[in-house]
């Protein structure tokens, strides 16, 4: 029965034309049904940091050029407990409302919680904020850069997926840069626009402060190689 299942999964993989490539192994495919629309979700496993991670796709968007994507990061608290401290649960749920409206995109889902640091030290900057430290200063007292993640993962996936040119749901112009450096043109900045509340606030004015766009604003490969030839 194992070997049955394997069998179907190789072949919806390779139906939808995918293969393995050195640092990404697909390993299962599903439909996803959800309140925001119908998906499918593929697991795969990275051999750059041996952790599973997951891709939502809406139609089939391999080796599509001018996605609409987003890459988006782990966040229990957020994402499943629906916590107010962050805009995590609203960055989602935004992606997969808008994707749902397109004829292909996709949502790549990477297991690097609390911004890299993991969840028991991202609870640890909880009781740090609550003592009136901001969410970058939590994280270099715990002996951490204020943002730990990586994007490498998710730029293997995208080449895996065959897909050159991509348009970003983000707010973070570091996602835009790391993508246009490994050779995925970003040739639009899709803004996430979040409604701050009483316990989030601090935290969104945090991010502004770090250079997060938190509001309308082009942004996209060509700004950045125009940013990099500045004197």
């Amino acid at each position: 029965m194992t070997g049955d299942i394997e069998r179907i999964i190789r072949e919806k993989i390779v139906k939808l034309g995918l293969k393995d490539t050195e640092l990404v192994h697909f390993g299962s495919i599903a439909k996803l049904p959800t309140q925001h629309g119908e998906f499918d979700i593929i697991g795969f496993l990275s051999l750059r940091d041996m952790k599973d991670h997951t891709i939502i796709i809406r139609g089939n968007p391999i080796g599509k050029e001018n996605v609409p994507m987003r890459i988006h990061s782990e966040c229990l608290t957020g994402d499943a407990f629906t916590s107010l401290r962050c805009d995590c649960r609203e960055q989602l749920e935004f992606a997969m409302d808008y994707l749902a409206k397109e004829r292909y995109g996709i949502l790549i889902y990477l297991r690097q919680e609390g911004r890299g640091i993991g969840l028991f030290n991202k609870l640890k900057t909880y009781t740090l904020q609550e003592m009136g430290y901001d969410t970058n200063e939590a994280n270099e007292l715990l002996g951490f850069n204020k943002d730990e993640r990586s994007y490498l993962v998710a730029i293997d996936a995208l080449k895996a997926l065959k897909i050159q040119s991509v348009k970003l749901m983000t707010n973070n112009p570091k996602k835009v840069a790391g993508l246009c450096e490994a050779g995925i043109d970003v040739t639009d900045r899709i803004p996430v626009a979040i409604k701050p509340n009483v316990y989030n606030v601090k935290y969104l004015s945090t991010k502004s402060d770090d250079g997060h766009l938190m509001g309308s604003g082009d942004l996209y490969c060509q700004d950045e190689s125009e940013e990099g030839t500045e004197e």
